[in-house]
């Protein structure tokens, strides 16, 4: 072959390989996901005092106005949609009870409202709103309390399930309990005065468990008019013929065998168990197809099988999700522990919407506050794509697919808890995903490593895309976590049990130690030890004198290995430890050299004898084995909501300058300071403590603004978080933060590790 063939030849080559990877940088440029662009908390509708509930949520037939239902309200809310990226309030309409469920047909709200006085003298309507106007059109009495409502896809026929739900106080919840729950079928002819009504009766079919109580759930019609309805506790289906009411077929839901999964309340999260014929108790349902339909397996009574299962209309399952949903959420930190032995995240919802040809399927999860999101377009072989946060306990599920539109509506709202009910809305477009920003690994029989409540943050000195972190008290057997921050999410590649293997907690406090040497301490700062391993500040429990909250452990700083041994305990001063309460060290940082480190605590608000307003700065020379402190001056409270305003994490930059969050307890619309501040030792002399009952005259820090924080938060599009709680600077000199999600317990269990990128 002649040159100039052998280089023509090349250049094809090369020219091939180009196109290739244009190609491939094309079609990953198009990839397309969910993501949050917006959450609007439904008290924007009334005010901020008032306790109010997004629990199903609608949409106009034109897409750009969102109906939800409010029970504390007794009302619907209107949420006016037309730009997504920022919704608006559009009132309330008071509907004379408890709304349960909304549904639209063309121009109209059809609103289930519950106007039972109790359990047993139940009573329900349908109210028809006219979305434009907001007025009642007409009411139509129902004869029980009823609960979900769908429309067929022809507009024909809607459904309302007449649940007469138990009373969970009566005889443990056990069934059966009178009266019993039927299904109404509403003939939808013409003008809503013309609104025709019949009822199908589900009682006392063969292999119900409570023949006299069919307890229905929820209900969703496939375009051959063909109704799917739960009976949740009786962990039966049914289904309808609209046109004639007649039921075509019925079956148990069957139930589940689960492996590796956590079943124990321990404050540990474990794969070690397994339950066996689990029934699967189904909650919300829809259809995939003309023939194929997916429950949400929460449990209610006495199953709940963590997960979805898909079925043929014939009764045949065509899939189970076994231990996936559970390995998902933990993989993405937003598994609720305290629920192991309580039915598990429990699934609530689903909802199937087809974006751009291809088909999904929305799974909510109630404790985990996420909703998974699956392709679907094999009902056979659903496969996983993302998790998407919502606010907490997610009931209603809406897409919107003309508009590239999801939404969430999260039912539990209590402000004091920091938690407040809202709608979250997802677009579904290209770019890089948003959520989540951690993720982790396996363990090496292939489950996730679980993780959560992350509470400190340090960067490794030597590599600069490695983070360390570690899990306050929420978790027993306290570890380090390593992250691997190459990629986006940041990946949890490594966990490091700490283990009082030589004795030196033991020898303080033996409450601390497990009988196998793992210990339980409230890990609140970490920090690179210059010999290597690290440095953890453990916060102290109780207050030195209060019987209200009583003393139980000191504030420690433990030295720890690589291997997670902990070779060294350090203490308080007697004098410092006389005025301890229960908000103390919050973060710990390094400087100096091997030879000469130097350690500086951020204490998280005053303790006995302090100056108000002010916090300590501990000082710890390792060498010397002495303590010295300043005073750091903090914020006055600017929340509407009150709360106080303390220290979350110290890092250092230098010897002597220092970065600290400060931020108060407040979330959502109550939040208004987390900042990230900046002070200097240089030109002070820290002191000793004096004996308790002295005044301390420590000399007070200068601080300066660096960042405030309330921005970034708000980027992400979600409530604004609590607890912002760790902080680092890497070798290359990046800024992170991360916040503490509570272990998901009284909180959505969002993470956020973010990059705070200079104004």
């Amino acid at each position: 072959m002649s040159l100039i063939k052998r280089i023509k030849q090349r250049l094809l080559i090369i020219s091939t390989l180009i196109l290739l990877l244009i190609s491939f940088l094309v079609s990953a440029s198009n990839e397309k996901s969910f993501q949050r662009i917006a959450t609007f908390p439904v008290f924007l509708n009334s005010s901020i005092e008032n306790e109010t509930v997004a629990e199903i949520v609608a949409a106009s037939k034109n897409g750009k106005t969102l109906i939800y239902t409010d029970g504390k309200m007794e009302a619907i809310g209107f949420v006016d949609i037309e730009n997504a990226k920022n919704p608006k309030p559009a009132g309330l309409l008071p509907v004379g009870g408890e709304p349960t469920s909304v549904t639209v047909k063309n121009k109209y709200a059809l609103v289930a409202v519950n106007t039972s006085l109790d359990f047993v003298n139940v009573s329900g309507k349908l109210v028809v709103v006219d979305i434009k106007f907001k007025n009642i059109k007409r009411t139509i009495a129902l004869g029980g309390q009823p609960d979900s409502i769908a429309v067929s896809p022809d507009g024909i026929y809607a459904t309302i399930i007449i649940e007469n739900e138990r009373d969970e106080d009566l005889n443990d919840g056990m069934l059966p309990q009178l009266p019993a729950g039927q299904l109404i079928i509403v003939d939808l002819q013409g003008h809503p005065s013309n609104w025709s009504t019949r009822s199908v009766n589900l009682s006392n079919l063969p292999g119900m468990l409570y023949p006299t109580d069919p307890e229905p759930e929820y209900v969703d019609i496939n375009r051959n008019n063909i109704a799917v309805i739960t009976l949740q506790e009786n962990n039966h289906i049914v289904l309808v013929d609209l046109e004639t009411g007649d039921i075509q077929n019925h079956f148990s839901a069957g139930t589940q065998d689960l492996t590796q999964i956590d079943i124990a309340g321990d404050k540990l999260i474990t794969f070690e168990a397994s339950l066996s014929n689990v029934p699967r108790e189904p909650d919300g349902v829809s259809w995939i197809d003309d023939y194929h339909f997916v429950t949400a397996d929460e449990g209610d009574l006495d199953g709940g099988s963590r997960g979805f299962t898909i079925y043929h209309m014939d009764s045949s399952i065509v899939f189970e999700s076994g231990n996936q949903v559970e390995h998902a959420i933990v993989r993405h930190g937003h598994y609720l522990e305290k629920r192991s032995d309580n039915k598990g995240n429990e699934p609530e919802n689903v909802e199937l919407g087809t974006f751009k040809g291809n088909e999904y399927l929305f799974v909510g999860s109630e404790r985990a506050s996420v909703v998974l999101v699956y392709d679907i377009n094999k009902p056979t072989e659903p496969e996983f794509k993302q998790i998407l946060p919502s606010t907490v306990k997610p009931e209603g599920l809406l897409a919107i697919p003309k508009r590239k539109l999801l939404i969430a509506a999260g039912e539990e709202d209590a402000r004091d808890d920091k938690i407040r009910s809202a709608l979250t809305i997802y677009k579904y477009r290209s770019g890089d995903v948003n959520y989540p920003t951690i993720i982790s690994g396996n363990r090496a029989d292939g489950t996730p490593l679980p993780w959560g409540a992350l509470s400190g943050l340090a960067a490794d000195p030597n590599e600069e895309n490695i983070l360390y972190t570690i899990h306050d008290s929420f978790y027993d057997q306290a570890r380090i976590f390593k992250l691997n921050n190459d990629d986006q999410p940041a990946v949890v590649e490594k966990e490091i049990v700490l283990i009082d293997s030589m004795k030196k907690l033991a020898a303080i406090d033996t409450s601390m130690v497990n009988l196998d040497g793992t210990v339980n301490i409230d890990q609140e700062g970490i920090a690179v030890r210059k010999s290597g391993g690290f440095w953890i500040a453990s916060e102290g429990a109780g207050t030195i004198g209060d019987s209200e909250r009583p003393f139980e452990t000191f504030n420690l700083i433990l030295g720890v290995l690589p291997s997670g041994d902990i070779d060294q305990v350090i203490q308080l001063p007697a004098s410092t430890n006389g005025r301890q309460v229960r908000f103390g060290f919050e973060g710990v940082t390094s400087t100096g050299t091997i030879d000469n480190e130097v350690l500086y605590v951020a204490f998280q608000r005053e303790w006995a004898d302090d100056i108000d307003g002010h916090v300590r700065i501990g000082r710890y020379d390792v060498d010397k084995e002495k303590w010295h402190f300043y005073y750091y001056p903090l914020e006055m409270p600017m929340s509407a909501a009150g709360g106080w305003v303390g220290l979350s994490e110290i890092t250092a930059l230098d010897h002597e300058n220092f970065l600290v969050i400060e931020r108060d307890n407040q979330a959502n619309a109550d939040a208004a300071i987390k900042r990230i501040y900046q002070f200097s030792t240089a030109g002070l002399t820290p002191l000793k403590d004096p004996v308790v009952g002295a005044v301390p005259n420590f000399p007070v820090v200068k601080k300066t603004l660096v960042r405030d924080l309330m921005k970034d938060l708000a980027k992400t599009r979600g409530l604004i978080l609590e607890k912002i709680e760790g902080m680092t600077v890497t070798k290359n000199g990046d800024l992170y933060i991360v916040n503490d999600n509570d272990g998901v317990d009284d909180s959505n269990g969002e993470t956020q590790l973010l990059k705070i990128h200079a104004d």
